[in-house]
């Protein structure tokens, strides 16, 4: 049980526990904390369109998964007084799913697509005239006798989202009118963003228990959120309910979240570079081989944070440990080889 949690608590997939507190999440630009270039830019992109009587142009949100991109959409929609529809990419299986979709907007709807970069490229080609033209081109039969049908089809807006802006194709990148990146949040965003949540489900804390809790949650909100809730239980069990400095910071450590926010699988990482591969460089692949783990894992959810650190290096060759990795890991630097400290060589 205990090694479950400690895997999975900084994963920042969307979890079903996570689905759960939708009452945590903020429904309009002024109760959204952090992101303030993306809100500023929004903002004036909202009441342009309110102005003009017009949907709001197609809009792409992208950066690393957990920073709200998700709640951007509903935000979007609850601003613009419109309804908003679901879905993903590998959802949308057929271009016909997608057309089923699409007839059924109303006019100024959003669709929300996540994970818009695994999209199939038949479906690509049926949402290419959906959101330059409004219309959709349907084929009606078969062979020489098939006939194209073109349905007009009232002004929605696509929002996207996607945590691999490059794999994304031309094509449909060209079609948003508004690209946006969401950063990660400092830890004053995160304190704020945790006391709400607090406050929602009605937790005791201090301002201390607070900021440990955001001091390691690698800058996510919805890591944050979730601590939260781990540090919750704990302190009902083991603590009166109130989460003070010295229960989060035992509750995390009992997680193994060190107080940079880095996991398990970040320090393997680390530490597979240094140790096996001499600092490195050394190839994604190899990484994901060696700490048994997929290559997706490792550039979407370990790499991010770790070059955000300043832990990890991206070169033409390979992977590189730096110097503050080292650090951080208590194992000497000396430019070329790890060594390990006297703390290391006896135990």
């Amino acid at each position: 049980m205990t090694d479950k949690l400690d895997e999975n608590i900084l994963d920042r997939g969307l979890k079903p526990e996570d689905k759960l507190d939708v009452s945590l999440r903020p429904n309009s630009l002024a109760t959204l904390i952090g992101q303030e270039k993306v809100k500023e830019n929004l903002a004036v992109f909202i009441e342009a369109a309110k102005l003009r009587g017009e949907p709001l142009d197609h809009v792409l949100f992208y950066g690393p998964p957990g920073l709200g991109k998700t709640t951007l959409a509903h935000i979007l929609a609850f601003e613009m007084g419109v309804n908003i529809k679901i879905t993903s990419g590998p959802a949308i299986e057929r271009a016909g799913d997608l057309a089923a979709i699409l007839t059924n907007l109303r006019a100024g709807d959003i669709l929300f697509i996540d994970e818009i970069h695994r999209l199939g490229r038949a479906v690509e080609e049926v949402l290419y005239p959906a959101m330059e033209d409004f219309a959709l081109d349907i084929v009606i039969g078969k062979g020489p006798a098939a006939k194209s049908i073109r349905l007009k089809l009232p002004r929605f807006t696509v929002v996207g989202a996607t945590t691999r802006l490059a794999l994304l194709t031309s094509p449909l990148r060209s079609r948003f009118g508004a690209v946006h990146r969401l950063e990660y949040y400092d830890e004053k965003a995160l304190s704020s963003i945790i006391r709400r949540g607090a406050g929602l489900l009605n937790i005791p804390y201090d301002e201390d228990g607070i900021h440990e809790i955001a001091r390691r949650s690698r800058g996510t909100p919805r890591i944050a959120l979730r601590m939260l809730r781990r540090v919750r239980d704990y302190a009902q069990v083991r603590a009166g309910g109130v989460i003070s400095n010295d229960v989060a910071y035992a509750s995390l450590e009992m997680m193994h979240v060190d107080m940079m926010g880095l996991d398990d699988l970040d320090r393997r990482v680390l530490l597979t570079i240094i140790e096996k591969f001499t600092g490195g460089p050394v190839g994604l692949s190899t990484i994901a081989a060696s700490v048994s783990e997929e290559t997706d894992t490792i550039m979407d959810v370990v790499e991010p944070y770790l070059m955000q650190m300043g832990f990890l290096e991206r070169t033409p060759q390979g992977r590189i440990a730096t110097p503050l990795a080292y650090d951080h890991l208590g194992i000497k630097y000396n430019g070329t080889h790890a060594q390990p400290t006297l703390f290391d060589e006896q135990g």
